[in-house]
């Protein structure tokens, strides 16, 4: 189990094992199973749902203990013999994955006594509204698979599977864009392309002027360039206006709801492109088929989120087909 903090030294000495899996505002979070274990040698062999009542009687035990103790704490700490403190045994998860703080998966079967069947995430990257939907799904349904209790090897081949489906087109590119809202294309767009010129200027930014500690004066600084869905919808706009579209087709403007992908290498050295599904010339999306990189979305949106989930699991992740093969060589 990954704990995200260790335990501090004031709570128990070094040596001493770390049952908190995760805190938050007003929850504990503790792996019961050593204690289930030491109580119910045969524990793994039980049922799902007496393993369940098991572990609620083992919470509602300590529940009662720390709710005790609080009136010693109230009386030493405080100095008051009537408090309202009380610890309550909130649900009784079966398996659960703490990414950070307020991110984080669980498979809940109890909650305050009741039979349940959550499955209750939180904050995890994947739910992000720039995510494109058909990879934050197929995140969150093998993270599903995986709090039920589904196997390294079953995971990855589902991954190698959708990995194929991207990169060989069965996915259409209009799924795999980035959808985003356009900001900011006055702060970062500049001069329209002159005679001999194909696209419009794309600016870097100057810094405003400052006083340091010191009283000197800061003198502007050119800024980062413009962020990759901006120089995208730019771009488009470009497209338009070079293959005459622009009469038929809108141009792109602040607010608008789009999508942007990369791009391979292509004939205009454009890195990424937005589009509109609801207004998506013939011939924009022709180019985006042909030149769309479904490598590169699969390893910068999928893949890096696929390797931490991995990674905290403790799994290896390689998706190379040819692996196995390599054993029948000898270097």
């Amino acid at each position: 189990m990954k704990h995200l903090e260790e335990t501090p030294w004031f709570i128990c000495d070094k040596e001493d094992e770390n049952y908190c899996a995760y805190v938050d505002t007003d929850s504990n979070y503790f792996n019961a199973e050593p204690l289930l274990l030491h109580l119910y040698p045969n524990f793994e062999s039980f049922p799902d749902k007496e393993k369940d009542d098991k572990l609620e009687g083992v919470a509602l035990a300590y529940q009662d203990i720390i709710t005790e103790y609080y009136n010693k704490l109230a009386k030493e700490c405080f100095n008051v013999s009537t408090h309202k403190l009380e610890m309550k045994t909130e649900c009784v998860i079966r398996s659960a994955y703490f990414r950070n703080t307020r991110r984080y998966a669980q498979w809940i079967t109890k909650q305050e006594g009741i039979e349940k069947e959550i499955l209750d995430i939180k904050g995890l990257e994947f739910q992000k509204t720039n995510f494109p939907p058909i990879l934050g799904n197929f995140f969150n349904d093998i993270l599903q698979q995986i709090l039920k209790g589904a196997n390294h090897n079953e995971i990855l081949i589902q991954i190698k599977d959708f990995k194929s489906k991207i990169l060989e087109g069965e996915i259409p590119f209009t799924k795999l864009g980035n959808p985003t809202a356009v900001k900011k294309l006055e702060k970062y767009q500049g001069a329209k392309p002159r005679a001999g010129e194909m696209f419009t200027e794309i600016l870097k930014p100057l810094s405003q002027a400052k006083i340091d500690d010191r009283g000197k004066l800061i003198r502007p600084q050119r800024q980062l360039g413009a962020p990759a869905p901006v120089r995208a919808a730019i771009r488009y706009n470009d497209l338009l206006r070079i293959w005459q579209l622009d009469k038929k087709h809108n141009l792109m403007t602040n607010a608008d709801k789009v999508k942007w992908i990369y791009l391979k290498e292509n004939p205009y050295k454009i890195e990424a492109l937005a589009f509109m599904e609801n207004d998506l010339p013939e011939k924009i999306k022709d180019f985006l088929e042909k030149y769309a990189d479904r490598k590169k979305v699969f390893e910068t949106i999928l893949l890096n989120k696929l390797e931490g989930l991995f990674g905290d699991l403790g799994w290896s992740l390689d998706l190379n087909p040819y692996l196995k093969n390599l054993k029948y060589f000898e270097i």
